[in-house]
């Protein structure tokens, strides 16, 4: 591609700490096939789930300005971590300064909503990382934008499970030991849930476990094809954001970390060969 169509790209930014952004970015590319995609994983410093707001939300707004740079009129963090401790000071207090004219979304709303559809006896459960569930994110937004449908929420911090997927562990006794735990966990803290949100976009690697201990009659909120769904609305209900965005079907991989490592981890999660290029945010 030359440096003269380069400048016509507008992707649709998606943003992750990460890999598990992945997941999400396969669901969006699913449904918006034409839309140039561009995706950023900081994962030089990652895990952001132990570091302090302050910190997840100056490296999360790094993140959202070099993604602007590269011309995205709309950014995705695909990150429940990022959306937990950053989403909202970006929206309310950057945005209106920093691109009024641009976007940024993120995955707990979403995920929230969805529940709110689907959930029969109000009884939730949220299995995240262990930074997802002690910024009680999820049950605050679950109070806040369920209409009252939700009438408990239990969470189960799950350590182990990100490390599991990373390094290709999906099958082995080891991951049905820490899963089953977790879920019995969690199950123990409300036998009454009906609905479990997957609140780490690494988890659906690790699906086929999960649905064997869980009881069949508990829904799961997977957020890959949650958000891809309610992002291809909003750009139905904002033309002026979707007119914004080209589309030539493309989609670049940036990495703060070895660009090598990058690919072939990139790999697992999308089930195709990756080639990323390794930048810096600063």
């Amino acid at each position: 591609m030359s440096q003269g169509s380069k400048k016509k790209i507008s992707p649709i930014g998606v943003f992750d700490s990460g890999y598990g952004g992945l997941t999400v970015l396969k669901e969006i590319r699913r449904l918006l096939p034409g839309h140039d995609m561009v995706y950023l994983g900081d994962n030089a410093r990652t895990p952001y789930g132990t570091r302090s707001f302050r910190v997840v939300f100056e490296y999360t707004l790094e993140a959202v300005k070099f993604l602007f740079g590269r011309n995205c009129p709309l950014v995705i963090l695909a990150c429940n971590t990022a959306s937990a401790k950053a989403l909202r000071t970006i929206q309310q207090k950057e945005l209106p300064h920093l691109a009024p004219d641009r976007r940024v979304l993120g995955v707990i709303r979403p995920s929230v909503e969805s529940v709110a559809r689907i959930t029969r006896n109000g009884h939730v459960g949220v299995l995240g990382t262990p930074g997802t569930v002690s910024s009680l994110s999820y049950p605050i937004e679950l109070e806040k934008w369920s209409e009252g449908k939700v009438v408990s929420t239990v969470q189960e911090a799950c350590p182990m499970w990100v490390p599991l997927v990373e390094n290709n562990e999906l099958h082995t006794p080891g991951t049905d030991y820490f899963v089953e735990k977790n879920i019995r966990s969690l199950l123990a803290k409300d036998p009454l849930l009906d609905t479990v949100i997957l609140g780490c976009t690494h988890y659906p690697l690790l699906i086929d476990t999960i649905r064997k201990f869980l009881p069949e009659s508990i829904a799961v909120i997977n957020q890959g094809p949650v958000l891809a769904d309610r992002l291809a609305d909003y750009l139905l209900r904002h033309p002026d954001i979707d007119g914004r965005i080209s589309r030539n079907g493309s989609t670049d991989f940036l990495t703060t970390e070895s660009a090598e490592i990058f690919g072939s981890k990139a790999s697992l999660f999308l089930g195709e060969t990756v080639s990323a290029t390794t930048i810096s945010i600063k």
